[in-house]
């Protein structure tokens, strides 16, 4: 209760310092304009951010959002989020407008957080780091070089649930998806394989990955403050490992393909310029959490489903039995063997409609600009939601069953399934996911069946979609 009190303090301190800067900048910025979306301000100083962060952590964050559709019978709103002014679009022509006009009309925000955590060691913000970072990535994320991932990844998965599954009567799923899932970007991100390196990282990465998004209060104790020691933890592990790989360049005992790590060392930019070593470190850990903390999320979902959804688990199984009795003993998967995961992917793809690993995101208008008649002021924030599509009844009728047919064919209407966002943004690492997910999926229920301790137990958003209580299951072991 202690620890409540205390968030709550921290941020009302925080809600307080951005309004009173945006009441400022908000009146440089938008006061010329008319016809705003219509909403409410809600509260002095927190405006509505309570009862945006209480219905995510009640697990119903779509109904902040259709509470205001219906409300005001309009798909963008106004209405006042971690202390700014904030517009939310809805639909699938809200997301269109969005992923369209990336660097044109809007740009991505983060909490100042992001930034204090990354102080930058060149003068580049995290926003163009990321924008560097989106070129940089599509080498090692195309298709060819994903084929060498799934390998690597089963090879993984069995070292995992050999370690953490077998000969456990009772499990709790989101802690081990979380290991699976960072297991699998130590090695390919930096070639760190050893359970025991793998471990020095983990423990000091889930401080800095729950900090990262904290109120950015740098007290002894708070996540903040535990954030920023876990990150220097982590930066002076990585820089030792970047100097390792350099001297292994120059000996030639590094290749270029080897891992990301490799491709960005051997990598220029358009002017002939190589990344500094602390650059590095830094989008390492950025794509540390990109690579791990969505696709944990959908794993631990699709346990969720699977276990209260048998029919639905009988058809994964069949699915990838028939892959795994393809198999000479001993034999990996394979690229072609992922291609024939169709129906399990449709299962994780509805999945991720119901509870999408991430909800939306934030952007910056740079523009003043119109949108469905209404005027979006220079400097005001803009959220989209994934849920104002995936629990929408005009794009996905009975929208609370459980129907990966969905998918089938050409698959819902561009712009309505938006797990991995659109545009520019789009996550580079999506097919990466689809991997990682899919390889979970044929070792888990190739090897049990399982139901759930806590029957009733619900998703939350903290800030991924997250089961309340870690998804304690009671596992069955297929017999031989």
């Amino acid at each position: 209760m202690e620890l409540f009190y205390a968030s709550l303090l921290a941020f009302f301190v925080f809600s307080v310092t951005l309004s009173l800067h945006f009441l400022f900048y908000g009146k440089k910025t938008g006061s010329g304009l008319s016809n705003l979306p219509p909403g409410s301000a809600g509260f002095p100083i927190v405006g509505e951010s309570l009862e945006f962060l209480s219905a995510r952590w009640k697990g119903h964050p779509e109904k902040f959002v259709f509470d205001r559709i219906a409300k005001y019978s309009s798909c963008v709103f106004r209405t006042r989020l971690l202390g700014s002014p904030t517009v939310v679009f809805c639909g699938a022509a809200g997301n269109k407008f969005l992923f369209s006009n990336e660097n044109k009309l809007v740009q991505a925000w983060w909490l100042s957080s992001v930034d204090k955590i990354f102080p930058a060691s060149t003068q580049t913000s995290s926003k163009e780091k990321a924008i560097r970072l989106q070129k940089m990535l599509p080498n090692f994320l195309k298709a060819e070089a994903l084929q060498r991932y799934v390998g690597i990844m089963y090879g993984i998965a069995q070292r995992h649930f050999a370690a953490d599954w077998k000969n456990k009567d009772q499990v709790e799923v989101y802690s081990l998806t979380k290991h699976y899932t960072f297991w699998i970007a130590c090695r390919l991100f930096v070639s760190v394989e050893d359970p025991g390196h793998v471990a020095r990282f983990e423990d000091p990465f889930t401080a800095f990955a729950v900090g990262i998004l904290s109120v950015p209060i740098d007290l002894p104790g708070t996540p903040f403050n535990r954030a920023i020691k876990a990150v220097h933890f982590i930066r002076t592990e990585l820089v030792a490992i970047i100097k390792q790989r350099k001297l292994d360049f120059a000996e030639g005992k590094a290749s270029p393909a080897q891992d990301i790590l490799s491709h960005m060392l051997s990598t220029s930019d358009e002017n002939g310029k190589f990344v500094h070593e602390a650059d590095i470190a830094d989008k390492i850990l950025g794509l540390l959490i990109g690579g791990h903390d969505t696709a944990s999320s959908s794993c631990a979902s699709i346990v969720k489903f699977l276990a209260e959804l048998p029919e639905v688990y009988e058809g994964v199984y069949r699915e990838q039995m028939e892959i795994a009795n393809s198999k000479a003993a001993g034999e990996l998967l394979n690229w072609d063997d992922i291609q024939k995961m169709k129906y399990s992917w449709n299962v994780a793809c509805e999945v991720m409609r119901l509870a999408p690993p991430v909800q939306g995101s934030f952007r910056d208008a740079i523009n003043d600009f119109m949108y469905n008649g209404v005027s979006i002021p220079k400097g005001w924030k803009i959220y989209w939601s994934a849920h104002s599509t995936h629990r929408n009844a005009e794009f996905f009728p009975e929208l609370l069953k459980f129907n990966p047919s969905r998918f089938e064919g050409s698959g819902p209407a561009p712009y309505t399934f938006v797990p991995f966002g659109g545009g520019p943004r789009m996550c580079p690492g999506q097919e990466y996911a689809q991997l990682e997910i899919l390889v979970f999926m044929h070792n888990l229920v190739r090897r049990f069946k399982w139901e759930k301790v806590i029957p009733n137990e619900k998703m939350i958003v903290d800030p991924m979609s997250i089961p309340e209580k870690g998804l304690p299951i009671r596992l069955y072991p297929h017999k031989a």
